[in-house]
């Protein structure tokens, strides 16, 4: 295995690269599988083909919030506030208000979220256990 910051090898039970003390499987200068230098944004690595791992832009947000804010709170869209679903957020606070049924929605949403099946937030990012 490969340090994916600084290409060097390093051992496959690693935390942490004893070279550029980046933690394992962060950045995205050089292929996991062989070290190869990689070309910004590549899907594949283009010497051995192994797909690249693709960084995690913005800060991850918590699974167990965003379920437990969709079964208590998801009337008000409290969760999907949180996911930054700000549209989907405000329809289901004007469906709550006027109709009574946006909690059912917020609900289901919330044991949906905590299940996997909701598993990204508004901007791709995907949820931490």
């Amino acid at each position: 295995m490969y340090c994916r910051n600084c290409g060097r090898e390093i051992a496959n039970n690693a935390a942490v690269c004893v070279t550029c003390g980046v933690a394992v499987g962060q950045g995205a200068n050089f292929c996991n599988n062989c070290g190869a230098a990689t070309v910004p944004n590549a899907a594949v690595c283009t010497k051995c083909g192994v797909a690249l791992a693709q960084p995690i832009v913005g800060e991850q947000k918590s699974k167990l919030t965003a379920g437990l804010l969709g079964i208590f709170l998801g009337g008000f869209g409290v969760h999907n506030f949180y996911l930054g679903y700000t549209g989907k957020a405000v329809a289901q606070i004007v469906l709550t208000f006027c109709f009574g049924i946006g909690a059912i929605w917020g609900f289901v949403e919330g044991i949906l979220i905590l299940a996997g099946s909701i598993n990204k937030d508004a901007n791709g990012v995907p949820l931490k256990d």
